[in-house]
């Protein structure tokens, strides 16, 4: 609705008040005030948890007596139908009902009349919403943890595929030391495997109901909390009241493991779009993930990786929102809260798309293993074996042996070439005790193959690494070391 050339705001009539106010309120609130208080556009979205909530809440009246059984399972069916409705798209939403619990409850009380009214006993909107937004966030963690867990595979088996292919690896962007494509694709499944961590804390941490909280102080009804929190596969209800339903930690929580989520995708994304382009040459994106020029016919541009990147933006606005909006609110409940749930929602459908476009890339990327075979061995980077050697044969101090290599990568890039075409005579002028043996470091295979410490990139490794997270991933035990 826009504002924009509004005449000056009225009150509505007696007639346009609204009726889940009661007697308190003789008129209507302004064009302006259902403007800004509305949140059923947006809060829509958790009919389903709404409805779960109820039903719950229902049942555990029902159980300690404070309605009837027959008021339960009108209320049961009348829930029940009125879910089935808004999946079929053919449930009217009000913004006169400002949300979504007052238009459920209104539709819920012209179907099956005074049962419906009885519903809200023992409960307000403040617990009611609390526990309705945490199990959206629990719902959301869990089809997030299952698309992280897809790339997650999708990158395993690409280290598999490409376990012993030499690329060059990357310090400040600067050719540092030989890798493996493989390798590098591996450090992604563990920035991943705690991304889902953190969601998995997240999860564990929110895992408490509010419901029966009622406004701030409770209720003087004799309800039955753990039973709520059983049917809605809480582990236990909320400690404190006033906690219960001012909390947004979960939120907070939740939206900072999706900001760093996000930060890791945006990374992947980044090295997906300089492995594109011509100068590298490392990958093809098919036309799938790629887009085409209006002007220039050749181009090829990787916008599904642009835009990861991009989204990153989203993500962090929307922690960035929430931290403020909450950051001086005194207890309990304040309609400041009603601002929490938009920035979640459009951060999960943003991390969603990011998680799906990275898969959707990861499984359809080509990698070119000449041109990054080639590359391998640019930029001296086998200097640090040289250094290796003079310690591990010679029994050189380190810091001598980087000093000699590195009048040794001088001497190179002097003549314009690389440390193997140097002879032996120049190596020993600079370190008598250097044989021929030297050279059999110089490679980059070999480079990459003596690289067989704990994490390290020699082929096996990366074999034995990937193997182990596709097994995890499948659902089998991690082995242990040995």
């Amino acid at each position: 609705m826009s504002l924009k050339n509004q005449p000056p705001a009225q009150t509505a009539t007696t007639a346009n008040a609204n009726v889940q106010w009661g007697g308190r309120f003789a008129g209507g609130p302004s064009d302006i005030m259902q403007a800004i208080n509305a949140s059923i556009s947006f809060d829509k979205a958790l009919w389903k948890q709404d409805i779960a909530g109820s039903l719950a809440h229902a049942a555990m009246l029902a159980h300690v007596g404070i309605i009837s059984k027959d008021d339960e399972a009108a209320i049961r069916k009348g829930l029940t139908e009125i879910g089935a409705e808004i999946a079929a798209g053919d449930f009217a939403f009000s913004e006169a009902l400002e949300d979504i619990h007052m238009n459920i409850e209104a539709r819920l009380s012209e179907r099956v009349g005074e049962a419906g009214k009885r519903l809200h006993t023992a409960r307000s909107r403040n617990d009611q919403v609390a526990t309705d937004f945490r199990l959206w966030v629990r719902d959301a963690i869990d089809g997030l943890d299952q698309q992280v867990a897809s790339l997650m595979r999708a990158l395993a088996q690409r280290a598999q595929e490409h376990a012993a292919d030499p690329m060059p690896g990357f310090t400040h962007l600067q050719t540092a030391q030989p890798v493996t494509f493989g390798h590098h694709l591996m450090a992604y499944v563990e920035m991943l495997a705690r991304d889902r961590g953190r969601l998995a804390d997240t999860r564990r941490r929110l895992n408490e109901c509010p419901l029966g909280s009622a406004a701030l102080a409770g209720t003087s009804f004799p309800i039955d909390r753990a039973m709520t929190a059983e049917l809605l596969h809480f582990d236990r209800p909320t400690a404190n009241s006033l906690d219960a339903v001012s909390d947004r930690d979960f939120a907070l929580e939740y939206l900072s493991a999706l900001s760093i989520l996000a930060m890791h995708l945006s990374r992947m994304a980044e090295e997906i779009v300089i492995w594109c382009s011509s100068p590298f040459s490392f990958i093809r994106l098919s036309d799938a993930f790629t887009t085409g020029s209006s002007i220039m016919p050749q181009k090829r541009n990787p916008d599904a990786a642009e835009l990861v990147r991009a989204k990153t933006g989203r993500i962090n606005g929307s922690l960035i929102g929430l931290l403020t909006v909450m950051k001086g609110l005194p207890l309990a409940y304040a309609k400041d809260m009603q601002e929490d749930k938009e920035p979640v929602f459009a951060a999960t459908d943003a991390a969603a798309l990011c998680l799906a476009a990275c898969d959707g890339m990861v499984r359809d990327m080509t990698a070119n293993t000449r041109q990054m075979r080639a590359l391998a061995g640019s930029g001296y980077s086998t200097a640090t074996d040289i250094a290796d050697w003079l310690v591990r044969v010679l029994k050189v101090p380190f810091r001598t042996a980087h000093h000699v290599t590195g009048r040794l990568v001088a001497r190179a890039e002097a003549q314009n070439i690389g440390l193997a075409e140097l002879t032996l005579a120049e190596m020993q002028a600079e370190e008598p005790g250097i044989t021929q043996d030297i050279y059999s470091v110089l490679s980059v295979d070999a480079s990459i193959a003596s690289r067989t410490s704990l994490g390290g990139t020699a082929a096996s490794n990366v074999m034995a690494q990937a193997t182990r997270w596709l097994d995890a991933l499948a659902g089998t035990p991690i082995p242990t070391k040995g």
